[in-house]
């Protein structure tokens, strides 16, 4: 689309709303029906695109993009009434006689959403069914790295809505600004901290709120400890790793080990990624492929310039843009790799005196905020109160990213790892904003707040403090 393709979307949308259509309670739940509707009736070609796009095994494709939004929907269609109501607060002693004061959950309007390539179906509908349970229009500008699924999403969202309510554009960076030039009501983004930073310059012309959900500057860690069960911590490090080929924003980006069971613990991982990927993972269609020649390049030449420390691992295949999950260690903490977000199956493990934990959690807490952050060890009580010290977007204890999937608790980061929050009725807040009326009275009104200030009211106002 051009840049008065666009411009015609946005306007068309905004009388849209302006109609007042989507205010409706039973409107807004009638079409999240329709859009889990749309996503379980393409079942079959979502899995196939993610498949083209990304290698993903059908299992793979549901249990991330498919069964989740599923859930996602339903959370919000069974408490989108409750979540709407009104709040009602009693006014206090100096608004009397206007005792009663209401709080709306209002939609913003027109919501521009960015979604990203690694999720292409729940990064882009997760967030359009949190605007349309807070009652809001949906421009959808989907990646242009994931053609195929892209392509069906637009077909999807066609066949669902009416382009005036929800509409998808496809394309590269120059028709994301062309979006970002149009006035949007709320923008809510997906993808890396460098391309945040641009999507909020362009909303601050218009002074559009943002919600941006970044995978973080630096990259999200994980800890094992020597206490840790480390046959349970590779088994799950494994999975996640290997998870779309390390192409995930709450992947863990390099792991700290404790070395006194280091040697243990690298025995352990590669005999969890041998048991889970077979010996030859390249050729497995289990395994996911890098999105782009691009990915696949630049994943193979960060391995190259650390292949004497490869442990595991290591080879690739460009045909197929596959790369194997690969272990490098030892990496000090300071190195290059550590310092920047990989996206990428590559796993440096940095090793640590396990007495110094201290100093390695000054370390990452000195760094950008992660998006997520992983600890394993059986001192529960001492993780706990780590995870209420750093800073981090959300994480897991003796467990990885399946944080994200709980029900009723929201997902995201702080700082260069995002703003704001969604998920549920997390989502429903991101996509609305509270808006407060006071209910007034004209029966006795109390002189208080009117001129003159005599000195008897201005006693009964320290009341007040009381």
């Amino acid at each position: 689309m051009n840049a008065e393709e666009i411009r015609k979307a946005v306007q068309d949308q905004r009388e849209y709303f302006a109609s007042g259509r989507t205010l409706d309670v039973k409107f807004r739940k009638e079409m999240l029906v329709r859009l889990k509707i749309a996503v379980q009736t393409h079942q079959k070609e979502i899995e196939e695109a993610l498949r083209l796009d990304l290698g993903r095994h059908d299992a793979e494709a549901y249990f991330c993009d498919i069964g989740t939004i599923i859930l996602e929907v339903n959370e919000m269609i069974k408490g989108l009434s409750r979540w709407n109501r009104p709040e009602i607060h009693y006014s206090c002693i100096h608004c009397f006689p206007s005792v009663i004061t209401k709080v709306y959950k209002m939609p913003y309007g027109v919501t521009l959403i960015i979604s990203p390539f690694n999720f292409p179906f729940l990064l882009a509908l997760g967030p359009l069914a949190a605007a349309i349970a807070g009652g809001n229009t949906a421009v959808l500008k989907a990646s242009s790295k994931s053609v195929r699924s892209t392509a069906l999403l637009k077909r999807m969202m066609q066949e669902t809505f009416p382009a005036e309510y929800v509409t998808v554009i496809d394309g590269g960076h120059e028709t994301a600004d062309l979006c970002l030039a149009q006035r949007f009501d709320k923008i809510f983004y997906t993808g890396s901290p460098a391309v945040g930073k641009h999507v909020l310059h362009a909303a601050a012309d218009h002074l559009t709120p943002c919600a941006l959900e970044l995978g973080g500057e630096t990259g999200n860690w994980c800890i094992v400890r020597k206490d840790a069960d480390l046959k349970d911590a590779a088994r799950k490090i494994a999975f996640f790793k290997a998870l779309n080929s390390g192409q995930i924003c709450i992947d863990i980006n390099q792991c700290a080990v404790a070395e006194e069971i280091a040697e243990e613990f690298l025995k352990e991982l590669e005999a969890a990624f041998a048991a889970q990927l077979g010996a030859d993972c390249l050729h497995s269609d289990e395994y996911p492929k890098l999105i782009t020649p691009a990915a696949y390049e630049k994943c193979a030449a960060e391995a190259e310039a650390y292949m004497e420390r490869v442990v595991y691992g290591g080879r690739g295949d460009r045909s197929e843009q596959k790369f194997e999950p690969t272990v490098i260690y030892p990496v000090g903490i300071d190195e290059e790799i550590v310092k920047h977000e990989l996206f990428s199956p590559l796993l440096p493990i940095v090793p640590f005196k396990d007495d110094e934990i201290d100093a390695l959690l000054k370390t990452i807490s000195e760094r950008e905020h992660g998006l997520a952050f992983y600890l394993f060890t059986k001192d529960v009580r001492w993780a706990e109160r780590t995870m209420q010290r750093m800073q981090f977007g959300g994480g897991g204890i003796n467990e990885v990213c399946l944080h994200m999937m709980v029900k009723g608790v929201p997902f995201n980061g702080t700082g260069h790892s995002g703003m704001g929050a969604y998920h549920g009725i997390w989502g429903f807040r991101e996509f609305t904003h509270p808006c407060t009326v006071l209910f007034g009275s004209s029966i006795g009104v109390m002189p208080l707040r009117e001129h003159p200030y005599k000195p008897w009211k201005k006693k009964m106002i320290r009341l007040f403090e009381r």
